[in-house]
């Protein structure tokens, strides 16, 4: 089988996982859109018995996992089984963090989370507009392909477990924490704890051994379970003061948006007192270009 095969039975396999096959019609199967696969691939799987195509019309071709389909899935779960990552020790560039003003105390916390020999979870806590994406981002950026980025209110049901399985990060960063599905939940919890990643359903069985560094955001504590919340390093993100913003506005547009250390300060310098989110300073410097600074923040903020 192709590597490139295995990626799409998973594919199927978890969009199999999202469906309620005792509703009606439901026997039919699925159709490529649903899976976004094109029909030419579909139609090889199907000959190569990995597909069982129970409905065919005009108009319309269901597919499901074959049997064989389903064996190779779970072989590719056994394989999971008895591999486990070996994790090196982060190099973390001097510069980290440069573009965050204050905070000193987080910054030392999460160096120190990220390069420790096992790992420690940390959970940056606070409402919106503070500095806590500007961390992910930041370590985003230094651990390039070591990381990977999952917003909580956009994991699929299957997004957790296909993301660490297919990639293997080393660092798992999530915003949006509070806004994860409970299935993902349940899969993070067990990761956190052991390294261990395990799914029991059947035809998706999967035990995988893996360690992995969270760095999470959230901004509110109350929907978040107490055993999730015992497993973090937690620390709140305080607000800015109107210097430290401006401070805050002037390093991300010149490091990260390539804007001119004169236009950044005037960005900077406008929305001092207007705002705290430095996503405005991101959206105001994007537009700058066609409207200018002034008729950019009076058409985003007003």
């Amino acid at each position: 089988m192709k590597e490139s095969d295995i990626g799409l039975l998973r594919q199927i396999a978890a969009y199999e996982d999202t469906i309620d096959w005792t509703k009606p019609g439901a026997e039919i199967g699925w159709e490529w859109r649903d899976v976004r696969i094109a029909t030419h691939i579909l139609n090889r799987l199907y000959l190569e018995g990995y597909l069982d195509n129970p409905f065919k019309s005009n108009s319309c071709t269901g597919y499901r996992l074959s049997e064989k389909g389903k064996q190779a899935v779970q072989g590719i779960s056994e394989v999971f089984e008895t591999e486990a990552t070996e994790i090196g020790k982060l190099d973390l560039p001097q510069d980290l963090f440069t573009d965050i003003i204050g905070h000193g105390d987080v910054k030392d916390l999460l160096r120190a989370a990220l390069c420790a020999e096992k790992p420690v979870h940390v959970l940056l806590v606070g409402p919106p507009a503070l500095a806590k994406t500007l961390f992910l981002w930041d370590i985003e950026r230094a651990c390039g392909e070591l990381a990977c980025w999952l917003v909580g209110s956009a994991a699929s049901k299957a997004g957790l477990w296909d993301l660490v399985v297919l990639k293997r990060p080393r660092l798992l960063l999530i915003d949006e924490l509070d806004k994860m599905s409970t299935i993902d939940t349940a899969a993070l919890l067990s990761m956190m704890e052991g390294g261990r990643l395990v799914r029991a359903k059947k035809g998706r069985e999967l035990e995988l051994t893996h360690q992995i560094w969270v760095v999470a955001t959230s901004n509110r504590l109350q929907s978040l379970s107490p055993e999730l919340l015992s497993r973090f390093a937690i620390r709140r993100i305080s607000a800015y003061s109107r210097a430290d913003y401006v401070g805050v506005v002037k390093g991300v547009l010149v490091h990260r948006e390539d804007v001119s250390p004169e236009v950044a300060e005037e960005i900077a310098q406008r929305l001092d007192g207007r705002s705290q989110d430095v996503r405005d300073a991101i959206r105001v410097a994007r537009l700058a270009p066609e409207l200018g600074v002034d008729k950019a923040i009076r058409l985003l903020i007003g």
